[in-house]
Protein backbone atom coordinates (compact mmCIF):
# COMPACT_ATOMS: atom_id res chain seq x y z
CA UNK A 1 0.00 0.00 0.00
CA UNK A 2 1.17 3.56 -0.80
CA UNK A 3 2.14 5.24 2.51
CA UNK A 4 2.33 8.76 1.65
CA UNK A 5 0.13 11.56 3.18
CA UNK A 6 -0.11 14.56 1.15
CA UNK A 7 -1.46 18.27 0.86
CA UNK A 8 -2.77 20.28 -2.00
CA UNK A 9 -2.62 24.36 -1.30
CA UNK A 10 -4.27 26.88 -3.52
CA UNK A 11 -2.37 30.26 -4.26
CA UNK A 12 -3.80 33.17 -5.41
CA UNK A 13 -1.28 35.25 -7.30
CA UNK A 14 -0.01 38.81 -5.91
CA UNK A 15 -1.69 41.85 -7.45
CA UNK A 16 0.93 42.50 -11.04
CA UNK A 17 2.23 39.06 -11.20
CA UNK A 18 3.31 38.53 -14.89
CA UNK A 19 2.33 35.99 -17.42
CA UNK A 20 5.67 34.26 -16.05
CA UNK A 21 5.19 33.97 -12.47
CA UNK A 22 3.76 30.33 -11.83
CA UNK A 23 7.46 29.71 -13.78
CA UNK A 24 9.49 31.44 -11.44
CA UNK A 25 7.54 30.58 -8.70
CA UNK A 26 8.59 27.08 -9.42
CA UNK A 27 12.20 28.04 -10.41
CA UNK A 28 12.33 29.02 -6.99
CA UNK A 29 11.66 26.19 -5.61
CA UNK A 30 13.66 23.92 -7.73
CA UNK A 31 16.51 26.35 -6.91
CA UNK A 32 16.62 25.76 -3.01
CA UNK A 33 20.78 25.79 -1.60
CA UNK A 34 20.40 23.77 0.86
CA UNK A 35 17.92 21.12 1.80
CA UNK A 36 16.96 20.48 5.41
CA UNK A 37 17.80 17.24 6.70
CA UNK A 38 14.72 15.40 6.90
CA UNK A 39 14.21 16.03 3.08
CA UNK A 40 17.26 14.10 2.27
CA UNK A 41 17.03 10.72 4.38
CA UNK A 42 15.82 7.79 2.68
CA UNK A 43 15.12 4.01 3.85
CA UNK A 44 17.80 1.68 3.86
CA UNK A 45 18.66 -1.94 5.21
CA UNK A 46 21.61 -4.41 4.86
CA UNK A 47 23.57 -6.46 7.14
CA UNK A 48 25.49 -3.99 8.48
CA UNK A 49 22.23 -2.56 10.21
CA UNK A 50 21.16 -6.22 11.34
CA UNK A 51 18.72 -5.94 8.93
CA UNK A 52 16.59 -3.50 10.53
CA UNK A 53 15.43 -0.68 8.47
CA UNK A 54 17.07 2.73 9.32
CA UNK A 55 17.65 5.99 7.67
CA UNK A 56 20.55 6.83 5.49
CA UNK A 57 21.30 10.75 3.60
CA UNK A 58 21.06 10.33 0.00
CA UNK A 59 24.40 11.29 -1.54
CA UNK A 60 22.84 11.53 -5.24
CA UNK A 61 20.03 14.20 -4.33
CA UNK A 62 18.50 15.65 -7.03
CA UNK A 63 16.42 18.00 -7.03
CA UNK A 64 14.17 18.07 -10.24
CA UNK A 65 13.69 14.60 -9.57
CA UNK A 66 11.35 16.33 -6.33
CA UNK A 67 10.10 19.52 -7.65
CA UNK A 68 8.23 19.64 -10.26
CA UNK A 69 6.78 21.67 -13.02
CA UNK A 70 2.83 20.46 -14.02
CA UNK A 71 -0.46 21.73 -16.56
CA UNK A 72 -3.95 21.01 -16.38
CA UNK A 73 -5.68 20.27 -19.28
CA UNK A 74 -8.40 22.47 -20.56
CA UNK A 75 -10.77 23.78 -19.25
CA UNK A 76 -8.80 23.84 -15.80
CA UNK A 77 -11.78 23.39 -13.70
CA UNK A 78 -11.18 21.71 -9.92
CA UNK A 79 -12.29 18.38 -11.61
CA UNK A 80 -9.36 18.15 -13.59
CA UNK A 81 -7.05 19.35 -10.69
CA UNK A 82 -8.56 16.16 -8.21
CA UNK A 83 -8.21 13.92 -10.94
CA UNK A 84 -4.10 15.11 -11.27
CA UNK A 85 -3.83 14.94 -7.88
CA UNK A 86 -5.62 11.29 -7.25
CA UNK A 87 -3.26 9.90 -10.53
CA UNK A 88 -0.46 11.54 -8.72
CA UNK A 89 -1.11 10.27 -5.18
CA UNK A 90 -1.47 6.94 -6.40
CA UNK A 91 2.47 6.45 -7.19
CA UNK A 92 4.58 4.94 -4.64
CA UNK A 93 7.29 6.85 -3.47
CA UNK A 94 10.96 5.21 -4.49
CA UNK A 95 12.77 3.87 -1.30
CA UNK A 96 16.23 4.68 -3.23
CA UNK A 97 15.26 8.68 -3.29
CA UNK A 98 13.89 10.79 0.07
CA UNK A 99 10.39 9.76 0.49
CA UNK A 100 8.63 12.93 -0.96
CA UNK A 101 7.48 15.19 -4.18
CA UNK A 102 6.24 18.68 -4.36
CA UNK A 103 4.13 19.67 -7.90
CA UNK A 104 3.49 22.90 -8.78
CA UNK A 105 0.44 23.32 -10.77
CA UNK A 106 -0.93 25.61 -13.46
CA UNK A 107 -3.69 25.99 -15.86
CA UNK A 108 -6.63 26.20 -13.18
CA UNK A 109 -9.58 28.39 -15.22
CA UNK A 110 -9.73 30.91 -11.92
CA UNK A 111 -6.03 31.80 -12.24
CA UNK A 112 -4.97 30.32 -9.00
CA UNK A 113 -1.61 28.06 -8.44
CA UNK A 114 -2.24 24.66 -7.23
CA UNK A 115 0.54 22.98 -5.33
CA UNK A 116 0.38 19.33 -4.39
CA UNK A 117 3.03 17.55 -1.96
CA UNK A 118 3.26 14.33 -0.86
CA UNK A 119 5.85 12.92 2.55
CA UNK A 120 5.52 9.36 3.17
CA UNK A 121 4.41 8.67 6.74
CA UNK A 122 7.26 7.66 8.35
CA UNK A 123 8.99 10.76 8.17
CA UNK A 124 5.80 13.09 9.45
CA UNK A 125 2.10 12.74 10.68
CA UNK A 126 -0.15 15.21 10.09
CA UNK A 127 0.49 17.69 12.28
CA UNK A 128 4.59 17.87 12.04
CA UNK A 129 3.18 18.68 8.22
CA UNK A 130 0.86 21.03 8.92
CA UNK A 131 3.68 22.80 10.97
CA UNK A 132 6.19 22.54 8.07
CA UNK A 133 3.83 24.35 6.32
CA UNK A 134 3.38 26.94 8.80
CA UNK A 135 7.19 27.44 9.03
CA UNK A 136 7.83 28.92 5.47
CA UNK A 137 4.44 31.17 5.32
CA UNK A 138 3.97 34.90 6.52
CA UNK A 139 1.09 36.39 7.51
CA UNK A 140 2.16 39.85 5.94
CA UNK A 141 1.36 40.12 2.66
CA UNK A 142 4.16 42.32 1.43
CA UNK A 143 7.00 39.73 3.16
CA UNK A 144 9.58 38.15 0.45
CA UNK A 145 12.29 36.40 0.40
CA UNK A 146 10.94 33.02 1.71
CA UNK A 147 12.00 29.78 1.52
CA UNK A 148 10.35 26.13 0.23
CA UNK A 149 9.11 23.87 2.98
CA UNK A 150 12.51 21.52 2.42
CA UNK A 151 15.31 24.34 2.62
CA UNK A 152 17.23 24.39 5.07
CA UNK A 153 16.40 27.51 7.28
CA UNK A 154 18.75 29.60 9.45
CA UNK A 155 17.80 28.04 12.76
CA UNK A 156 20.06 25.72 14.20
CA UNK A 157 18.76 22.21 13.54
CA UNK A 158 20.40 19.07 15.42
CA UNK A 159 22.73 17.13 13.25
CA UNK A 160 21.13 14.17 11.80
CA UNK A 161 22.87 10.76 12.57
CA UNK A 162 23.11 8.63 10.37
CA UNK A 163 22.52 4.72 11.49
CA UNK A 164 23.84 3.09 8.91
CA UNK A 165 27.43 3.90 10.66
CA UNK A 166 26.28 2.04 13.35
CA UNK A 167 27.95 -1.28 14.04
CA UNK A 168 25.98 -4.92 13.50
CA UNK A 169 26.58 -5.21 17.65
CA UNK A 170 25.08 -1.52 18.17
CA UNK A 171 21.55 -1.10 16.39
CA UNK A 172 20.35 -4.74 18.46
CA UNK A 173 21.34 -3.29 21.67
CA UNK A 174 19.90 0.69 21.26
CA UNK A 175 16.69 -1.31 19.58
CA UNK A 176 16.62 -3.59 22.78
CA UNK A 177 16.72 -0.66 24.98
CA UNK A 178 14.20 1.74 23.30
CA UNK A 179 11.90 -1.67 23.31
CA UNK A 180 12.35 -2.75 27.17
CA UNK A 181 11.48 1.58 28.17
CA UNK A 182 8.64 1.09 26.52
CA UNK A 183 7.83 -2.24 27.28
CA UNK A 184 8.19 -1.15 31.31
CA UNK A 185 6.15 1.79 30.91
CA UNK A 186 3.24 0.16 28.86
CA UNK A 187 3.32 -2.46 31.81
CA UNK A 188 1.71 0.11 34.01
CA UNK A 189 -1.62 -0.04 32.18
CA UNK A 190 -3.40 -2.75 33.69
CA UNK A 191 -6.29 -0.86 34.90
CA UNK A 192 -6.83 1.43 32.01
CA UNK A 193 -6.60 -2.22 29.58
CA UNK A 194 -9.19 -3.73 31.46
CA UNK A 195 -11.55 -1.50 31.29
CA UNK A 196 -10.77 -0.50 27.33
CA UNK A 197 -10.97 -4.39 26.47
CA UNK A 198 -14.17 -4.68 28.61
CA UNK A 199 -15.47 -1.93 26.30
CA UNK A 200 -14.36 -3.16 23.18
CA UNK A 201 -15.80 -6.32 23.93
CA UNK A 202 -19.12 -5.30 24.84
CA UNK A 203 -19.18 -3.23 21.65
CA UNK A 204 -18.58 0.13 23.56
CA UNK A 205 -16.22 1.78 21.84
CA UNK A 206 -13.65 3.94 23.32
CA UNK A 207 -10.08 3.30 22.41
CA UNK A 208 -10.03 -0.14 21.43
CA UNK A 209 -12.70 -1.78 18.91
CA UNK A 210 -13.31 -5.11 18.36
CA UNK A 211 -16.37 -5.37 16.57
CA UNK A 212 -17.75 -3.37 13.37
CA UNK A 213 -20.21 -4.30 10.75
CA UNK A 214 -18.67 -5.21 7.38
CA UNK A 215 -18.99 -2.53 4.48
CA UNK A 216 -18.26 -1.85 1.04
CA UNK A 217 -15.07 -0.14 2.30
CA UNK A 218 -13.83 -3.17 4.25
CA UNK A 219 -12.13 -5.20 1.49
CA UNK A 220 -8.57 -5.53 -0.39
CA UNK A 221 -8.08 -2.73 -2.12
CA UNK A 222 -5.89 -1.26 -5.31
CA UNK A 223 -3.11 1.06 -5.55
CA UNK A 224 -5.19 3.39 -7.41
CA UNK A 225 -6.77 6.59 -5.50
CA UNK A 226 -9.49 9.03 -6.13
CA UNK A 227 -9.37 12.34 -4.30
CA UNK A 228 -11.78 14.63 -3.67
CA UNK A 229 -12.18 18.34 -1.29
CA UNK A 230 -14.07 20.89 -0.53
CA UNK A 231 -14.68 23.37 2.36
CA UNK A 232 -17.16 24.76 5.01
CA UNK A 233 -17.36 28.13 7.46
CA UNK A 234 -16.16 27.01 10.72
CA UNK A 235 -18.97 29.52 12.04
CA UNK A 236 -21.50 27.33 10.69
CA UNK A 237 -20.15 24.19 12.72
CA UNK A 238 -19.15 26.33 15.66
CA UNK A 239 -23.00 27.32 15.75
CA UNK A 240 -24.17 23.57 15.66
CA UNK A 241 -21.46 22.71 18.66
CA UNK A 242 -22.48 25.46 20.66
CA UNK A 243 -26.64 24.43 20.04
CA UNK A 244 -26.05 20.84 20.77
CA UNK A 245 -23.60 21.16 23.42
CA UNK A 246 -20.95 19.17 21.63
CA UNK A 247 -17.69 19.96 20.23
CA UNK A 248 -16.46 21.04 16.23
CA UNK A 249 -14.97 17.78 16.20
CA UNK A 250 -18.10 16.05 16.79
CA UNK A 251 -20.01 18.19 14.25
CA UNK A 252 -17.29 17.25 11.73
CA UNK A 253 -17.69 13.12 12.78
CA UNK A 254 -21.53 14.20 12.26
CA UNK A 255 -21.14 15.26 9.28
CA UNK A 256 -19.16 12.42 7.88
CA UNK A 257 -21.58 9.98 9.59
CA UNK A 258 -24.75 11.79 7.71
CA UNK A 259 -23.18 11.46 4.13
CA UNK A 260 -22.28 8.15 4.87
CA UNK A 261 -25.31 7.21 5.87
CA UNK A 262 -26.61 8.75 2.43
CA UNK A 263 -24.22 7.46 0.22
CA UNK A 264 -24.80 3.95 1.43
CA UNK A 265 -28.27 4.00 1.39
CA UNK A 266 -27.98 4.70 -2.29
CA UNK A 267 -25.85 1.97 -3.03
CA UNK A 268 -28.07 -0.35 -1.04
CA UNK A 269 -25.32 -1.30 1.42
CA UNK A 270 -25.92 1.01 4.80
CA UNK A 271 -25.40 -2.24 7.53
CA UNK A 272 -27.90 -2.53 10.06
CA UNK A 273 -24.83 -2.05 13.18
CA UNK A 274 -23.70 1.48 13.54
CA UNK A 275 -20.42 2.39 11.38
CA UNK A 276 -17.40 2.72 13.51
CA UNK A 277 -14.47 5.35 12.54
CA UNK A 278 -11.17 4.99 13.83
CA UNK A 279 -10.59 9.05 15.11
CA UNK A 280 -6.35 9.58 14.95
CA UNK A 281 -5.33 11.74 18.27
CA UNK A 282 -2.39 13.78 18.34
CA UNK A 283 -0.44 13.16 22.06
CA UNK A 284 0.96 16.76 23.55
CA UNK A 285 4.00 18.08 21.24
CA UNK A 286 4.91 19.78 24.63
CA UNK A 287 5.89 16.16 25.88
CA UNK A 288 6.97 14.71 22.72
CA UNK A 289 9.54 15.70 20.76
CA UNK A 290 8.86 14.04 17.75
CA UNK A 291 5.66 15.72 16.71
CA UNK A 292 7.79 18.22 16.47
CA UNK A 293 8.79 20.47 12.53
CA UNK A 294 11.97 18.40 12.70
CA UNK A 295 9.26 15.12 11.66
CA UNK A 296 8.28 11.88 13.52
CA UNK A 297 4.79 10.68 14.34
CA UNK A 298 2.71 11.21 18.23
CA UNK A 299 -0.24 9.60 17.25
CA UNK A 300 -3.02 7.57 19.69
CA UNK A 301 -6.43 7.08 18.56
CA UNK A 302 -9.79 6.50 19.78
CA UNK A 303 -12.67 4.40 17.78
CA UNK A 304 -16.05 6.21 17.85
CA UNK A 305 -19.61 4.68 17.20
CA UNK A 306 -21.38 6.70 14.03
CA UNK A 307 -24.67 5.70 14.78
CA UNK A 308 -25.19 5.51 11.34
CA UNK A 309 -27.93 3.41 12.30
CA UNK A 310 -30.11 6.65 13.33
CA UNK A 311 -31.74 8.08 11.10
CA UNK A 312 -32.20 11.98 12.88
CA UNK A 313 -29.14 13.85 12.83
CA UNK A 314 -29.93 15.26 15.99
CA UNK A 315 -29.91 12.07 17.85
CA UNK A 316 -26.52 11.01 15.68
CA UNK A 317 -24.35 13.84 16.66
CA UNK A 318 -25.49 13.41 20.55
CA UNK A 319 -24.30 9.53 20.19
CA UNK A 320 -21.24 10.38 18.58
CA UNK A 321 -20.41 13.34 21.73
CA UNK A 322 -20.86 10.25 23.93
CA UNK A 323 -18.86 7.81 22.12
CA UNK A 324 -16.00 10.13 21.70
CA UNK A 325 -15.64 11.58 25.08
CA UNK A 326 -16.35 8.08 26.67
CA UNK A 327 -12.68 7.14 23.79
CA UNK A 328 -11.39 10.50 25.52
CA UNK A 329 -11.43 9.41 29.45
CA UNK A 330 -10.15 6.04 28.20
CA UNK A 331 -6.87 7.61 26.98
CA UNK A 332 -6.83 10.52 29.62
CA UNK A 333 -6.01 7.66 32.67
CA UNK A 334 -2.54 6.94 30.05
CA UNK A 335 0.80 8.33 29.87
CA UNK A 336 1.75 8.66 26.10
CA UNK A 337 3.59 5.61 25.64
CA UNK A 338 0.53 3.89 26.74
CA UNK A 339 -1.36 5.34 24.63
CA UNK A 340 0.71 4.48 21.58
CA UNK A 341 0.76 0.47 22.73
CA UNK A 342 -2.65 0.83 23.47
CA UNK A 343 -3.39 2.44 19.72
CA UNK A 344 -1.08 -0.34 18.00
CA UNK A 345 -3.14 -3.32 19.81
CA UNK A 346 -6.20 -1.64 18.62
CA UNK A 347 -4.82 -1.59 14.91
CA UNK A 348 -3.51 -4.88 15.27
CA UNK A 349 -6.76 -6.33 13.72
CA UNK A 350 -6.71 -4.22 10.58
CA UNK A 351 -3.34 -5.39 9.79
CA UNK A 352 -3.57 -9.11 10.77
CA UNK A 353 -6.45 -9.53 8.43
CA UNK A 354 -4.94 -8.91 5.36
CA UNK A 355 -1.47 -10.35 6.25
CA UNK A 356 -3.53 -13.38 7.09
CA UNK A 357 -6.07 -13.72 4.50
CA UNK A 358 -8.98 -13.57 6.93
CA UNK A 359 -10.24 -10.42 4.96
CA UNK A 360 -14.09 -11.09 4.73
CA UNK A 361 -14.04 -13.77 7.38
CA UNK A 362 -12.90 -11.50 10.38
CA UNK A 363 -15.13 -8.80 11.19
CA UNK A 364 -13.12 -5.53 11.00
CA UNK A 365 -12.14 -3.25 13.93
CA UNK A 366 -13.66 0.19 12.09
CA UNK A 367 -15.00 0.96 8.88
CA UNK A 368 -13.13 4.09 7.56
CA UNK A 369 -10.52 6.71 9.30
CA UNK A 370 -11.88 10.22 9.81
CA UNK A 371 -8.94 12.78 11.14
CA UNK A 372 -8.95 16.59 12.08
CA UNK A 373 -5.90 18.12 12.14
CA UNK A 374 -5.80 22.07 12.98
CA UNK A 375 -3.90 24.65 11.04
CA UNK A 376 -3.48 27.97 10.69
CA UNK A 377 -6.47 30.74 11.82
CA UNK A 378 -5.41 33.41 9.93
CA UNK A 379 -4.60 34.29 6.33
CA UNK A 380 -0.86 33.18 5.38
CA UNK A 381 1.10 34.12 2.23
CA UNK A 382 3.87 33.14 0.28
CA UNK A 383 6.08 35.28 -1.26
CA UNK A 384 3.00 37.46 -1.93
CA UNK A 385 0.64 34.49 -2.64
CA UNK A 386 -2.41 34.74 -0.72
CA UNK A 387 -3.20 30.74 0.69
CA UNK A 388 -6.69 30.54 -0.35
CA UNK A 389 -7.47 26.73 0.72
CA UNK A 390 -5.67 23.79 2.16
CA UNK A 391 -6.86 20.13 1.41
CA UNK A 392 -4.86 16.97 2.81
CA UNK A 393 -5.11 13.44 0.90
CA UNK A 394 -4.13 10.48 3.43
CA UNK A 395 -3.65 6.80 3.05
CA UNK A 396 -6.52 4.71 2.77
CA UNK A 397 -5.41 0.80 3.86
CA UNK A 398 -5.86 -2.52 3.18
CA UNK A 399 -9.31 -3.35 4.68
CA UNK A 400 -10.45 0.47 4.95
CA UNK A 401 -10.85 1.96 1.65
CA UNK A 402 -11.78 5.24 2.98
CA UNK A 403 -10.01 8.06 4.80
CA UNK A 404 -11.51 11.77 5.25
CA UNK A 405 -9.57 14.04 6.31
CA UNK A 406 -10.00 17.64 7.69
CA UNK A 407 -7.68 20.69 8.06
CA UNK A 408 -9.18 24.13 9.46
CA UNK A 409 -7.42 27.20 8.00
CA UNK A 410 -8.55 30.58 7.79
CA UNK A 411 -12.27 30.26 8.93
CA UNK A 412 -12.54 27.45 6.74
CA UNK A 413 -13.04 23.39 7.38
CA UNK A 414 -11.22 21.85 4.52
CA UNK A 415 -12.58 17.94 3.93
CA UNK A 416 -10.12 15.89 1.84
CA UNK A 417 -11.32 12.89 0.61
CA UNK A 418 -9.06 9.80 -0.50
CA UNK A 419 -10.35 6.22 -0.97
CA UNK A 420 -9.52 3.68 -3.37
CA UNK A 421 -10.72 4.30 -6.86
CA UNK A 422 -11.83 0.47 -7.24
CA UNK A 423 -13.39 -0.05 -4.22
CA UNK A 424 -15.12 3.80 -3.42
CA UNK A 425 -17.65 4.27 -6.25
CA UNK A 426 -18.85 8.03 -7.14
CA UNK A 427 -16.61 9.67 -4.18
CA UNK A 428 -17.13 13.17 -5.23
CA UNK A 429 -21.20 12.44 -4.21
CA UNK A 430 -19.90 12.58 -0.79
CA UNK A 431 -19.12 16.10 -0.94
CA UNK A 432 -23.15 16.53 -2.04
CA UNK A 433 -23.58 14.51 0.97
CA UNK A 434 -21.71 16.42 3.54
CA UNK A 435 -23.17 19.91 2.18
CA UNK A 436 -26.61 18.29 3.22
CA UNK A 437 -26.23 17.32 6.15
CA UNK A 438 -24.32 20.68 7.44
CA UNK A 439 -28.13 21.84 6.71
CA UNK A 440 -29.92 18.99 8.15
CA UNK A 441 -27.68 19.54 11.32
CA UNK A 442 -28.98 23.06 11.41
CA UNK A 443 -32.41 22.71 11.35
CA UNK A 444 -32.41 19.57 13.84
CA UNK A 445 -30.67 21.74 16.69
CA UNK A 446 -32.28 24.74 15.61
CA UNK A 447 -29.26 26.39 14.25
CA UNK A 448 -30.52 29.49 11.29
Amino acid sequence: MPMHVGGLQLFEKPEGAGPDYIREMYESMRGTDEVAPLFLKHPHRSVKTGAQLVWRPDEQFDMEHHVRHSALPAPGRYRELFELCSRLHSTRLAWERPLWEAHVIEGLADGKVAMYTKIHHALVDGVSAMRLMQSVLSTDAEERGMLAPWALHSRPQRKPVDPAASSLPEVPVAALRTALGVASEAAGMPGALVRTLSKGVRNQTSAVSFYAPRTIFNQSISGARRFAADDWPIERLKAIAKASGTTINDVVLAMCAGAMRTYLLELGALPDDPMVAMVPVGLNAKQSQVASAEGGNAIGSVMVQLATDLGDPAERLDRIHLSMRDGKEALSSMTQTQILAMSALGQAPAILAPLLRMQGIVRPPYNLIISNVPGPRTTHYWNGAKLTGTYPLSIPINGMALNITCTSYDGQMGFGLTGCRRTVPHLQRLLTHLDDEVANLEKAVGVG
